[in-house]
Order: C-alpha cells, then structure tokens, then sequence
C-alpha cells in the first residue's frame, strides 16, 4: 500500500511537470503539480475504498492528474 501511494505522488508531480513544460497548462509549476497530487490522493483513495477505478494504480494516477489540472483551474477561472 506505502509503495503504491509514494508511486502515485512521484507520477503526479511528473504529470504535472510535463503539462506546465508542455504549455499543456499556465497554472505556474508549482500550482501544477499540487493541483495534480490533489487529484491522485482523491483517485487513490475512491479506489481504495470503494474499488472504482482502472486496474493498474499508475493508469488510475495519470487519469486523475490530467482530470484535475482540467477540471479545476477552468472551475476557478473567472468569467469576463
């Protein structure tokens, strides 16, 4: 169980890393890579519980970064 959250952090922030390198997003890297282990927790945890979620943790940590660095900065973002 520690080894799989440890990969699920180190996989998050290198998903994070690459997205603000990539212009994938402009969050700044820092907020980037938070926004992203934010996301991987949660994934981690539902999967954890109650079981929903890809079979390969690794899949399930991509999937949840790249879902959170969407979902959140465009639910912040201020309507002009």
């Amino acid at each position: 169980m520690f080894p799989t959250l440890i990969g699920t952090i180190v996989i998050a922030g290198i998903v994070g890393y690459a997205a603000e390198r990539t212009g994938f997003t402009r969050n700044g890297m820092l907020s980037s890579i938070i926004i992203c282990i934010g996301g991987a927790f949660l994934a981690y945890f539902v999967s954890l519980m109650f079981g929903i979620g890809f079979r390969s943790p690794g899949v399930n940590a991509i999937a949840a970064s790249i879902g959170a660095l969407i979902i959140v900065p465009t639910h912040w973002r201020r309507k002009r």
